[in-house]
């Protein structure tokens, strides 16, 4: 078999401008998932979200938000009291854990506030990168990166625009690719656009409007994801 002509990195920039374009079109205004008001709520939200749906963290944050509003009350609660609110997220003790922590952190070095560096954000219990990323784009209109979630990820590897599982290393790859200025929304498109159309188990490829842009990496002719441990491989990338 004919190997792939490796696509250049002009090609591929000129490929993600078109990417952005088409994705910009369709979602204008993309609005994250998550419900939020403020900062805090939304630090909070998205630590829920760790291996658990959108969905489900905004059946539990009212709940959360109405008995705990804020750092200076969270602070103050016991953990196993949160772990019962937020029991159905998944990974409930490690989280609550964490949202105590944070909180307690944040009225004793941050004057109760959520800080709006990656370098203090990363410093709190449960926010690496991603989070960092969303809090700090949606929370304070800040690009400072590019969040990798699951639907970035899949999404990014199918279109050919990383060869890496590795979200930080992704994060670089698309930091390269996209301009500055894009990457907050970026993350809030490609999870819209991975909801509706590039979704992990059924893409919708014969409707996909990215698919002359798409060398559908991981998949197969039929449009379904390779099983586990098959290299990746697909048609000839877009010149």
């Amino acid at each position: 078999m004919e190997k792939t002509k490796k696509e250049s990195k002009v090609s591929k920039k000129k490929r993600c401008g078109l990417i952005l374009e088409i994705l910009a079109e369709i979602y204008p205004i993309p609005a994250p998932q998550l419900e939020f008001v403020n900062p805090w709520q939304l630090m909070v939200a998205t630590i829920l979200a760790a291996q658990c749906t959108d969905e489900r963290v905004n059946k539990i944050t009212p709940a959360l938000f109405s008995r705990w509003p804020g750092p200076d009350e969270l602070a103050q609660a016991e953990v196993s009291e949160v772990e019962e609110v937020i029991r159905s997220t998944g990974l409930f003790r490690s989280k609550a854990r964490n949202l105590v922590a944070n909180a307690r952190r944040l009225v004793e070095h941050y004057q109760s506030q959520v800080p709006d560096s990656m370098a203090d954000l990363t410093s709190l219990a449960g926010v690496a990168r991603k989070t960092a990323n969303i809090v700090l784009w949606s929370g304070f209109g800040k690009n400072e990166g590019v969040a990798v979630d699951t639907h970035v990820g899949r999404i990014s590897g199918r279109l050919g625009l990383t060869e890496s599982d590795n979200p930080i290393i992704i994060e670089k790859d698309l930091m390269q690719l996209f301009p500055r200025e894009s990457w907050g929304d970026l993350n809030n498109r490609l999870v819209w656009f991975g909801l509706d159309v590039c979704r992990a188990r059924a893409p919708q490829c014969s409707d996909c409007p990215l698919s002359a842009l798409c060398p559908k990496l991981g998949l197969t002719e039929n449009g379904k994801p390779l099983p586990k441990g098959k290299p990746r491989s697909g048609a000839t990338k877009p010149e």
